[in-house]
């Protein structure tokens, strides 16, 4: 499928806000990647912050998409949290850090209506993780640990410091170490027979 000009401008600048940060990138950055002049990309987006816009409100729709497909495709609540967390590994493998994680080191430069949006975003992953929470410990498959809202912060927190702490680490086999600490909080998660 060919990209449209728009579509281009976009999927650049993701990269860039998640490879260098909102304020780190211009209209010339994009120029370059994308190889049209800097009114072209003006007449889409007319502002930075529209562009901006745009980027967070695209990838809270996709977002949505993602975790209804999580939730069609696996019935398990643990596997849920898993297939959730294969979203921060992707980042990883592709060499980005996670939109929201790159917005919120930035909140206080971002425009308002960006730090809304990203208000938003986290807003929508953390009620997802924290119904999934719940739901698994209704059904006694999730042992309970704390609130369902600890245990989401928690979840949450982990997914986004590692992301962090591999991005300034570059460890070759952080996807591994991701893995494995995945796996272990959701073993401290699941319910088993002796819980």
């Amino acid at each position: 499928m060919t990209l449209t000009t728009k579509q281009k401008i976009i999927q650049a600048s993701v990269v860039l806000l998640r490879s260098h940060g909102y304020a780190a990138f211009s209209y010339a950055d994009i120029e370059k990647i994308v190889g049209i002049r800097k009114a072209s990309i003006h007449h889409h987006f007319p502002s930075k912050e529209d562009l901006g816009r745009e980027i967070i409100e695209l990838n809270m729709l996709n977002t949505v998409n993602i975790l209804e497909q999580i939730e069609q495709t696996h019935s398990s609540h643990i596997q849920r949290l898993n297939a959730f967390a294969e979203i921060f590994i992707q980042s990883k493998q592709d060499h980005l850090l996670p939109l929201c994680g790159a917005l919120s080191a930035e909140m206080r430069v971002l425009p308002e209506s960006l730090q809304l949006l990203t208000k938003q975003y986290f807003k929508l992953q953390l009620e997802w993780l924290e119904k999934t929470i719940q739901q698994g410990v209704s059904t006694q498959e999730i042992n309970r640990h704390g609130s369902a809202k600890q245990m989401t912060f928690l979840f949450f927190s982990f997914l986004e410091g590692a992301s962090f702490v591999d991005w300034v680490t570059e460890d070759e086999t952080s996807i591994t170490h991701m893995r494995d600490s995945i796996n272990y909080l959701a073993l401290c998660f699941q319910k088993t027979a002796e819980a």
